[in-house]
């Protein structure tokens, strides 16, 4: 090498004195200080500020983690990176090292969301499909197993890079939590708080392993397609009506309109008289039984009277295990046809000693698809 060549090198090199990172992003998790092919004199300044946390590698090996505050680099703030280099006794030239400022504030309103439907088996509805989309929010907790585990060599590292990597965590995290909660489908969306708190506790000690805190977890909003939605809001609405008297109010409105249609104020008057009949008729059924046996009873001064129409059989069935009814043999057959109950539920009607499965009850097997009518209840 030419004396030219020394005097180029030297002159190429210059001394870094003062090591700091001015952070004028909003997305930087990680800067790697640009230092090219220059070295830091012994005795530098190393400013650490508020919200940052500076880490020492030498050739690819975690050395010194500086906290907040302003140090001079020597070999009594250096000690690791003392042995790495075996500075035994001190040193007094400049040194090469890498120096990566980790950014340790939080990074809030980060979004997430499932990219795929997310299929559940429900007891009433079937397989269904749900989304879910939220925010959560993180810091990095440990700058040395971050840098080593997750960064690397990457000069500036932000917080797009390690979103993806945190969104399928995730993802994946919270389809098992909500698949091992086994909730009815529409209780989902109502318990968004309870749910949130139980993913946050589940998904910590993955994002702990490479160095990261998860410190809030939220879900805004699970979706399920609207088909479902009504189906749900139908069922509830059923589940909370007495189906018997929606029956007769149903019919005695559907017998009002059709004699309205059929013509002028004749069919108006039919139609108020077949509505005060079947209100009667109504009445009379939302009597005390005994009430009702005692009218429906033949007297004895009017031999012409018929007997009394046959009582219908009623049922009781096992919903979420407490006792529902009771409904006549076509309602419950309407509830089976419509998922509320299945051919494992429990019924009871007057007579049986035990509960039973609907699939037991031998009038009921029609239900499971038997071409044979079943006889008609209470005959």
């Amino acid at each position: 090498m030419g004396i030219f060549d020394e005097i180029k090198k030297k002159l190429s090199h210059e001394f870094i004195d003062i090591v700091e990172w001015l952070d004028n992003t909003k997305d930087t998790i990680v800067h790697r200080f640009e230092r090219y092919q220059n070295e830091i004199k012994n005795g530098a300044q190393l400013i650490v500020r508020e919200g940052q946390t500076a880490v020492f590698v030498n050739e690819g090996q975690l050395a010194d983690i500086f906290t907040p505050g302003t140090y001079t680099l020597n070999t009594q703030n250096l000690p690791i990176l003392t042995t790495l280099k075996g500075w035994k006794y001190g040193f007094n030239s400049p040194f090469k090292a890498e120096v990566y400022f980790v950014n340790t504030h939080l990074f809030t309103d980060e979004k997430w969301g499932t990219k795929n439907p997310i299929t559940l088996s429900d007891d009433r509805f079937g397989l269904v499909e749900i989304r879910a989309f939220g925010t959560y929010a993180f810091k990095i907790n440990d700058p040395g197993k971050f840098i080593v585990d997750i960064v690397g060599t990457d000069a500036n590292f932000t917080n797009y890079e390690i979103n993806e990597h945190l969104k399928s965590l995730i993802t994946t995290r919270f389809t098992d939590t909500i698949g091992e909660a086994n909730l009815p489908i529409e209780l989902y969306a109502a318990n968004t708080t309870e749910l949130s708190e139980t993913c946050l506790e589940v998904m910590q000690p993955e994002f702990n392993s490479v160095g990261i805190s998860l410190e809030k977890f939220y879900i805004e909003n699970v979706s399920m397609p609207e088909e479902l939605k009504k189906e749900i809001f139908e069922y509830s609405r059923i589940d909370k009506i007495d189906l018997d008297k929606l029956t007769k109010f149903k019919a005695a409105k559907a017998i009002e309109a059709a004699a309205a249609n059929e013509g002028g104020t004749a069919g108006a008057g039919m139609g108020m008289g077949m509505g005060f009949v079947l209100a009667q008729q109504m009445g009379g059924m939302m009597q005390p039984m005994g009430t009702q046996q005692q009218a429906m009873t033949p007297q004895p001064t009017a031999p012409a009277t018929p007997p009394p129409m046959p009582v219908q059989v009623q049922y009781f069935y096992a919903l979420n295990g407490q006792q529902a009814g009771p409904v006549s043999f076509e309602q419950l057959k309407g509830l089976f046809a419509n998922r509320t109950v299945n051919k494992d539920t429990l019924v009871w009607k007057q007579g049986m000693n035990n509960w039973t499965a609907i699939k037991e009850v031998p009038e009921l097997q029609v239900f499971l698809g038997g071409t044979t009518p079943p006889p008609l209840p209470g005959i």
